[in-house]
């Protein structure tokens, strides 16, 4: 077996809209419909795909529960330019910048939250 990438994961979520906006809007992903009412967030040859609280796709994992995510997206902006971005579209950041260590070496860290709480790491490896 060869895994090369990642092609999607799904968040559990409670609300489309704000999803769709947070994703969309702040973090700059294109927001997609397909299968006729299934939602998703893509960006690069990535997606995240959407399931509601309640009207999960099967199979689905074992217990689906908002809030459980904590994943690691990667900017190619500066941190500066990032924390500028999130407070402009009213995003509290966790915590950052940190330096931690990325796939493919070190990187600086800033830490926020989706609507539903879901830890997201945005790294970027410009320093």
């Amino acid at each position: 077996m060869n895994i090369k990438r990642i092609d999607h994961f799904v968040l559990t979520i409670e609300d489309i809209n704000k999803s769709k906006w947070f994703y969309g809007e702040v973090l700059g992903m294109e927001i997609i419909t397909f299968n006729n009412d299934r939602v998703a967030a893509k960006f690069g040859d990535q997606k995240i795909n959407f399931h509601e609280t309640g009207c999960e796709i099967k199979p689905h994992a074992y217990s689906p529960v908002r809030g459980s995510s904590d994943f690691c997206l990667v900017s190619d902006d500066t941190v500066e330019n990032l924390r500028t971005h999130l407070k402009d579209n009213g995003i509290v950041v966790e915590l950052g910048p940190v330096k931690r260590t990325g796939s493919l070496g070190p990187i600086f860290s800033i830490y926020i939250r989706d609507p539903d709480k879901n830890l997201i790491e945005i790294s970027t490896y410009n320093h």
